[in-house]
């Protein structure tokens, strides 16, 4: 299997400590995964990591490497549009007022907002609503975000990170705040995604947010790779 994400040796120092040590995985294209560890374990510097946010540490004795779809070196927007991330803080980083369009229509730019110098062509217009539909907020595209429910806007950004037709969707913590019920819908609704074949690696502290279908596990405990399995192996009651 050809792979999308490669990690070998890989670290993140951050005043003189590791946040990350050593990480050696790989990720295959269409491979569906959840990363989980305790919070503070090091997953959303890993997301980070993946988006070009912040680079690896180097270690002139033991060097890293990193291929992202197979480039060992790439443009940082080539890979934005190749991998969709859905990170929570983007929520509070939207100005009240822009509407549910302007922030899925925003992932075509890698903007917080769809700004005037920026042309948005009937092309994207219907991407956007087609990405919406998907999610299931195509009658809510016109209204501000100030007036969404949480679960509304969690899926307005799943649909911003779909919108370009990445590769690879990347969920950060997608679950975070939501009630019993509204976790068991996320949770069949990337069953779903699943089975149309999206392939999804989902970031998570909580067993229960992980879909169903998703059958690898990968743990992180003190910013080191703890185990890599199969779900089936990992996530028992012994």
């Amino acid at each position: 299997m050809a792979s999308a994400l490669e990690l070998e040796n890989v670290s993140v120092k951050r005043d003189g400590k590791y946040i990350l040590r050593t990480i050696t995985m790989s990720i295959g294209k269409g491979e569906n995964v959840a990363v989980i560890g305790p919070n503070g374990s090091g997953k959303t510097t890993l997301i980070k990591l993946l988006r070009g946010d912040i680079y690896p540490y180097y270690d002139e004795e033991n060097p890293a490497k990193m291929r992202i779809f197979g480039m060992d070196r790439w443009n940082i927007f080539d890979i934005r549009s190749k991998m969709g991330v859905v990170s929570m803080d983007l929520q509070s980083r939207f100005r009240p007022d822009t509407t549910a369009f302007e922030v899925v229509c925003s992932g075509f730019f890698n903007s917080l907002d769809v700004f005037r110098d920026q042309d948005v062509t009937e092309r994207m217009a219907v991407a956007v609503r087609d990405s919406a539909m998907m999610m299931g907020v195509e009658d809510i595209l016109d209204r501000p975000i100030e007036n969404l429910s949480l679960g509304e806007m969690r899926r307005v950004l799943i649909a911003r990170a779909m919108v370009t037709g990445p590769d690879l969707l990347v969920l950060d913590e997608p679950m975070t705040g939501l009630d019993i019920v509204m976790k068991s819908k996320f949770r069949a609704m990337f069953d779903i995604l699943m089975e149309r074949g999206v392939s999804i690696v989902m970031i998570t502290h909580d067993l229960t947010d992980i879909p169903e279908s998703m059958e690898r596990i990968i743990m992180i405990r003190d910013g080191m790779l703890f185990c890599d399995g199969r779900k089936e192996d990992l996530l028992t009651d012994r």
